[in-house]
């Protein structure tokens, strides 16, 4: 019998590193390590936990998939695991900490251009209960669990009213948080029952470090940002180039990003793609600004701030989505104004203008006879110009296309030239209308 135990492989231990900031791409990064712990018959998955914390969701969607994974999991803290990082500790069968360790303090907080405030009482109940029944699942003591979320949790002894709880390893040992200390990986699978080990330390595919890089906060608010921007800059100039091209890349990583993580889905997509369609029909279609473009907004922000929310996400999270993307497009319609307005009397964005006196022979159609007349005529904006409208020429009502900002009604114009169909105009500071 000894012959046969001696002559068997050692176990099998799979080693993820947890650390710095928790974020939405280690979600699936670790539900993959699981998946293939389970399918190798691993002994344990180990997390090599050393964060301050992260986004709660992301922490939910970790608690959830080690919940239901049937391998062994072991949380060595070392040498802390603080906000996000506690309640990922508490999912796992085993806690081991590291000698100076440190778990708790996880209280939920909102981000923002300003410092963290507290969320309001329906994130923290939310987030309290998560950690208590997390707590209750794996056998721990559930008040001290809530106490680490809710300041008002008050433990004889312990924590008193007021004060958020934070406990050191000797206290996570004495008060039944913590299983084991441990001064080492290798100590720590020993105390935990798992000596004779092959360890194998899983890292990051590089699609799931792209991921990661896709969907933190700063990054995907650039990549909404410029991709709104060319997008816009797109609609407002012919022809599909190179803001167009930019556009739909930029937004499509920033969407891909958070569909891999399991944000975005279809429903988020028609959003943004019916905003996008309002937008362009209320640009070029439809004279001034009405229910058409205030639907597309509306429609847009929706879209984005739900692709950057998962289930379960908590008010503070949503209102913290919706800023971030409100910002975005506030930044996106200022650098827009700035851009269409200056890039013609740039040299860069004057080779982005078709002349107007290329001849059809060399592969381009010149504008019809009866809209090349308008040039250099002055007229009256018979309708708003933003920048699609209407223009009265001499008693005719000529289609019309501002250069770069807005007209209101009943500002003289000028046509400045003609692209292919479009008469492009713009305001004439010479005359003002009479009456």
């Amino acid at each position: 019998m000894h012959g046969q135990n001696a002559s068997q492989p050692p176990a099998l231990v799979y080693v993820v590193a947890i650390d710095g900031m928790i974020d939405l791409g280690l979600a699936p990064y670790l539900n993959r390590v699981l998946h293939e712990a389970e399918q190798a018959k691993a002994a344990a998955v180990v997390l090599d936990i050393n964060t301050f914390g992260g986004r709660v969701d992301a922490a939910v969607a970790m608690r959830d998939a080690i919940i239901r994974s049937p391998v062994r999991t072991i949380a060595f803290i070392n040498p802390r695991a603080i906000s996000a990082g506690a309640l990922i500790a508490l999912a796992t069968h085993t806690i081991v900490m590291a000698d100076g360790g440190t778990i708790g303090a996880a209280t939920p907080v909102v981000g923002g251009t300003g410092p963290p405030q507290a969320a309001d009482e329906k994130s923290l109940s939310y987030v309290r209960k998560e950690f208590a029944a997390t707590a209750e699942q794996r056998g721990r003591p559930t008040l001290i669990a809530e106490a680490m979320v809710d300041a008002d949790v008050a433990i004889d002894g312990l924590i008193e009213k007021g004060k958020l709880l934070t406990l050191t390893s000797s206290e996570a040992l004495a008060h039944k948080v913590a299983d084991l200390s441990a001064n080492s990986l290798e100590d720590a699978l020993a105390k935990a029952g798992l000596g004779a080990v092959t360890i194998e330390r899983r890292t990051e595919s590089w699609a799931e470090t792209l991921v990661r890089f896709l969907t933190n906060p700063v990054v995907s608010s650039l990549l909404m940002t410029i991709g709104l921007l060319a997008v816009m800059v797109e609609i407002r100039t012919p022809g599909f180039a190179l803001p167009g091209v930019l556009g739909m890349t930029f937004l499509g990583l920033f969407f891909w990003g958070h569909w891999i993580v399991q944000l975005a889905g279809w429903e988020e997509l028609m959003l943004i793609a019916v905003g996008l369609a309002l937008l362009a029909l209320e640009v070029l279609v439809v004279p001034g600004f009405g229910v058409t473009g205030l639907a597309g907004i509306v429609a847009l922000i929706a879209g984005l701030a739900l692709t950057l929310v998962g289930a379960g996400a908590t008010g503070a999270i949503i209102i913290s989505a919706l800023g971030q993307v409100a910002i975005s497009i506030l930044i996106a319609l200022g650098l827009g104004v700035v851009i269409l307005r200056y890039l013609p009397s740039l040299p860069f964005g004057q080779q982005l203008v078709l002349d107007t006196n290329m001849k059809a022979t060399l592969g381009y159609a010149s504008a019809p006879p009866s809209d090349q007349q308008w040039v250099g005529r002055t007229g009256i904006a018979h309708s708003p110009l933003r920048p699609a409208g209407i223009a009265d020429m001499d008693g005719t009502r000529v289609d019309v296309v501002s250069d770069g900002g807005f007209i209101d009604a009943g500002t003289a114009i000028e046509v400045t030239r003609v692209d292919g169909n479009r008469v492009v105009v713009r305001e004439h500071l010479r005359h003002t209308k009479n009456g």
